[in-house]
């Protein structure tokens, strides 16, 4: 019997390194934040969802969608700035989409933890990502849009709305920082600053 339990207990050991090891493979074949949501999928770990701010990769939010947390939640100055533009970008044949918005501030650590792990050390991932405690997306005063042609066309139209590109790493990160048609103040080279 007592020969019976170790054998148990190698094969659980055996199998518990086999899901580590294709974890480990999963985060290796993967670049990054993506292969650290393999691992998380495999042992169990969730997602942020929409009552943290989230919106599905690939999709985007309407401006006037504020039943999402992602946009209803913004502050409401940004708020009716981004949906002023988006009404007359849609009038030139452009489709803004809210990409992210507010973000709970566990989600927003969860993307800095990812980040952490996709450049390898914090001081790399804070060129990409802020802590909670700076983020303006936990304080509802950022939005990041898509696609790639409405992001250009906030870059360009975006500051007669108060509207600016806070990072010029991101062309997609706008905030509100000055008054409808006023100029924008310097770039920061990314949210590291």
């Amino acid at each position: 019997m007592g020969v019976r339990r170790v054998g148990r207990r190698r094969l659980a050991v055996g199998v518990v390194a086999l899901v580590v090891l294709g974890a480990l493979g999963v985060w290796a074949a993967g670049s990054g934040a993506a292969g650290l949501r393999g691992i998380t999928a495999m042992i169990g770990g969730g997602e942020a969802g929409p009552e943290d701010g989230a919106v599905p990769a690939g999709a985007g939010l309407s401006p006037f969608d504020t039943q999402a947390p992602a946009v209803g939640k913004l502050d409401p100055a940004l708020l009716a700035a981004l949906q002023k533009a988006a009404v007359d970008a849609r009038a030139k044949r452009i489709e803004i989409t809210v990409t992210s918005g507010w973000r709970s501030r566990a989600y927003q650590q969860g993307l800095l933890d990812r980040a952490v792990v996709e450049h390898g050390t914090l001081d790399r991932a804070r060129r990409f990502v802020n802590t909670p405690d700076s983020s303006t997306h936990v304080a509802g005063k950022a939005v990041d849009v898509g696609p790639t042609d409405a992001a250009y066309w906030m870059a360009e139209y975006g500051p007669r709305y108060g509207l600016c590109q806070v990072y010029s790493n991101e062309v997609w990160h706008y905030e509100l920082l000055t008054t409808p048609g006023g100029a924008c103040p310097a770039m920061l080279p990314d949210a590291a600053g």
